[in-house]
């Protein structure tokens, strides 16, 4: 059975070609070791991807870094799920329901029996800390 050959354009349009499927990250990698070091997501054939996305077929592939646009986006979305799986650590039995990434910040609602106090946020903020620090 052939394997797949990917060949992947670029936004200034120049193409890349390689022996086998690979990741964003792998591609990134391939381009500069710079890039990939700053490799947020990418975008391929128009979808907003993880860095780890497996591309298995010709794509048309972005590459996003801290300096795009949507890249402060990405993070707010990132630190939302953070701070949900932090409230669920920290607090077992809070529901999660709605936390969006917004204009100047993010948010989470949270479903508890009492609000959280002051002390509670910096609780929160230090274990949000360490579950960037696991690198899951």
């Amino acid at each position: 059975m052939p394997q797949n050959t990917p060949v992947i354009t670029l936004p200034d349009g120049t193409q890349r070609s390689f022996d086998a499927p690979l990741t964003v990250m792998d591609v990134a990698a391939d381009i500069g070791p710079g890039l990939a070091k700053a490799t947020l997501a990418g975008r391929v054939n128009g979808d907003l991807v993880d860095a780890s996305f497996l591309i298995t077929g010709d794509a048309e592939l972005a590459i996003i870094t801290s300096k795009n646009e949507e890249a402060l986006e990405l993070m707010r979305h990132d630190a939302a799920h953070i701070m949900a799986q932090a409230v669920q650590e920290l607090f077992p039995g809070t529901q999660v329901t709605i936390g969006p990434a917004i204009e100047n910040g993010f948010y989470y609602d949270f479903a508890r029996d009492k609000p959280f106090t002051d002390d509670d946020l910096k609780v929160i903020e230090d274990r949000m800390r360490e579950i960037v620090k696991r690198d899951l």
